[in-house]
């Protein structure tokens, strides 16, 4: 049975989501979140390789491969399956959570389409 995991922040769902198409670099990954959440979600450089160091020491994203380009290493990262789960996992989390929200919102009578 895998151990559960404390919830992904905002910028590790996107990020493990960004990886579900395959290997990104960086800057891949940067465009990727901000497309997926229609410039809502600007992540810093700062904050994503501070949060894919943390993914891959546990074993959530893996170093891919490392490429050069202009000179300056360019590294790769993938989903782990562990990471899949876990965002898989997230994913029903948030879902749920939005149902009890919704739903109240719809015994209110507030709800919107």
């Amino acid at each position: 049975m895998r151990k559960r995991r404390p919830a992904l922040t905002e910028p590790q769902y996107f990020i493990l989501a960004a990886l579900l198409d395959g290997p990104l670099h960086g800057y891949g990954i940067i465009k990727a979140t901000e497309q997926a959440t229609d410039g809502r979600l600007t992540l810093a450089v700062g904050t994503l390789y501070g949060a894919l160091e943390r993914m891959e020491r546990s074993g959530l994203v893996a170093a891919d491969r490392e490429e050069f380009v202009d000179g300056r290493p360019r590294r790769y990262y993938r989903l782990t399956e562990d990471g899949t789960g876990t965002l898989a996992e997230e994913a029903r989390r948030m879902r749920q959570a939005a149902a009890v929200v919704t739903r109240r919102l719809g015994d209110l009578g507030t709800a919107h389409p």
